[in-house]
């Protein structure tokens, strides 16, 4: 029994210090002071305070999981918990005897001064002692306070964990949140929830509350529909009623979001809405046919040029201004499409990295085109093309983001449609053999470079109407506008929201590209925390947030089973013996 308990301490232990170094780094880059005034519930908790606890709660949680799948009951894991919030605060301890005893320490690290000795030791400064020993107990509670998460039924822990976040999300965001319900709501009730942009302990309360009820009565209505789901192989008219419903309610939110969000949110909408349209075309390309493209941005680039110089009323457009937003559209489209064909043409018998290498190649050669003074008297090299009129629709000149988002909307619900239809299409069933093994595929009579170049041009349109739309909303475009990054961007939202899925394309672009916008007001914080979470999506949902039924079945078949140890192995002698 003795040798089954030291992997548990050393586990705990191992879980524990890593905690602590996340916690002391959050420290000396000046994020825990710089936090600790941003309350979240009005004179209850500041972010800084959750940054202090967080990393023990994870690491309790992470620490009761491990030494449970070795076999350890509740009270051994409640215990390894416990040790792995005090180890959790072993490197900020040292990191305080080490200020207070080393005069130059701030010369090296200048954020570990008198306000994060303060913070660490939660207003204890002159008494080290008293706040080495609160750091230990807050620390040791707040891992305890993981493992016992651990240890409660699947829908109540669930459910606790989506309500805390929910209110902690409220509470953090409240300048976006603020901003939102002022559409919405008076001045007088806005303040009753919020104290300028910090969550009121009442509201926070009923979010929490009303937020519990629903996400259990969720989970409870999902595990009771799973029970289910093999007597329902067929769609039945009540769930084909469910879906109309829940589609009409959903067109009614995207309708009216521009009118709830505000001006600000919407410009993000639209942006995150380009990359919607140009995800849902490359998906076709890499989620369907698998041809790694990473030179989609030459498609975007072509359909903002033959925007601006169309319909540019500067001394670089060929018909004066006018020509009209609606009618380039198409001439763009079908530019687009013929670009994909013609960049397609040399790299058909390429496979894998070989093919991103060559795409990769077009997206550079187009960066150097763009430029050169061979084309500047056409697209205006470096200086780019200037004066692009804001798109005209019965009059009305949609010069705003609330109206410009009605544009993406469209283009996006046409493109799902599509894309849709060839999911479930012949096309689409020759791509996905082609995905899978193509010497298999052309063995099956298909014509594999018929087929990937059919992906190659159809995928490019959609990226040449994102490229109009982008030129029509800033009014103006310069070369830098199209680096290889765009490529990148576009390829990692569908790889985030799951290869091949279009509903993850979605929650995909939302998570890249909305996110940093909304993480904004954490100023230079913002990008740590940006990857720090693109990491834990990452980590945590290797097959994409929302994956394709195909794709997940395909993983599954390509994992090879866990292996589940016999617990009557060990009992048993082995032969020989």
């Amino acid at each position: 029994m003795e040798k089954h308990r030291k992997p548990y301490w050393r586990t705990a232990l191992q879980v524990g210090l890593v905690a602590g170094v996340v916690l002391l780094y959050l420290g000396t880059i000046g994020m825990l002071a710089a936090f600790q005034e941003r309350e979240v519930i009005y004179e209850i908790v500041s972010l800084g305070q959750i940054l202090i606890v967080f990393p023990s709660l994870v690491g309790g949680w992470m620490a009761a999981r491990r030494v449970q799948a070795h076999g350890a009951s509740p009270v051994v894991a409640i215990a390894s918990s416990v040790l792995a919030g005090i180890a959790a605060a072993v490197p900020t301890l040292i990191m305080l005897v080490i200020n207070a005893n080393v005069e130059n320490v701030r010369d090296v690290l200048v954020n570990i001064n008198r306000d994060w000795v303060d913070i660490v030791t939660f207003g204890n400064r002159d008494d080290l002692l008293a706040g080495a020993v609160l750091l230990l107990v807050v620390l040791a509670v707040a891992s305890a306070v993981g493992a016992l998460l651990t240890l409660l039924p699947g829908k109540l822990r669930s459910a606790l964990i989506f309500t805390s976040a929910l209110v902690l999300l409220v509470g953090m965001f409240g300048e976006t949140v603020r901003q939102i319900l002022q559409q919405l709501l008076p001045r007088e009730t806005l303040d009753s929830i919020y104290r300028r942009t910090s969550l009121r302990v009442g509201p926070a309360v009923i979010i929490f509350v009303l937020g519990f009820i629903g996400s259990y009565f969720w989970a409870y209505r999902k595990e009771t529909a799973s029970r289910s789901a093999p007597r329902a192989a067929n769609v039945t008219p009540r769930s084909l009623t469910q879906r109309i419903i829940v589609f009409i309610v959903l067109a009614i939110v995207l309708l009216a979001l521009p009118l709830i969000v505000g001006r600000a949110l919407s410009d993000i909408l639209v942006t995150v809405g380009l990359y919607v349209l140009m995800g849902l075309g490359l998906n076709i390309a890499i989620g369907l046919a698998g041809l790694l493209d990473l030179g989609y941005v030459t498609n975007y680039a072509v359909g903002a040029y033959i925007c601006a110089v169309l319909t540019s009323t500067g001394t670089l457009g060929l018909t004066g201004g006018q020509m009209s937003f609606w009618v380039v559209i198409p001439i763009a489209l079908v530019a687009a499409m013929i670009t994909g064909f013609l960049l397609a043409m040399p790299v058909l018998k390429m496979r894998g990295d070989y093919l991103a290498i060559a795409t990769l190649g077009f997206g550079e050669i187009l960066g150097t085109l763009a430029i050169s003074d061979w084309l500047r008297p056409v697209i205006g090299g470096a200086q780019g093309v200037l004066f692009i009129p804001k798109p005209n629709f019965f009059g009305t000149e949609l010069v705003n983001p609330e109206q410009l988002y009605y544009i993406v909307l469209a283009a996006c619900a046409i493109t799902l449609f599509i894309s849709i239809r060839l999911n479930n299409s012949r096309v689409g069933r020759r791509w996905m053999a082609i995905r899978e093994d193509e010497d298999v595929a052309a063995a099956m009579g298909i014509d594999t470079a018929r087929a990937k170049l059919l992906a190659f041009t159809i995928s490019a349109a959609t990226g040449g109407v994102a490229g109009a739309i982008f030129a029509a909303k800033v009014g103006t475009v310069f070369p830098n506008s199209f680096t290889v990054f765009v490529s990148i961007n576009v390829l990692s939202l569908i790889i985030l929201g799951g290869m091949g899925s279009n509903p993850g394309i979605v929650v995909g672009a939302i998570a890249l590209v909305g996110m940093p916008e909304l993480l904004r007001e954490f100023s230079e914080y913002r990008w740590l925390i940006y990857g720090a979470l693109l990491i834990f999506m990452m980590l945590n949902r290797p097959e994409g947030l929302i994956p394709s039924k195909v794709r997940q079945r395909e993983l599954a078949a390509e994992s090879p089973p866990e292996s589940t140890p016999n617990p009557t192995s060990a009992a048993q002698p082995a032969i020989g013996d």
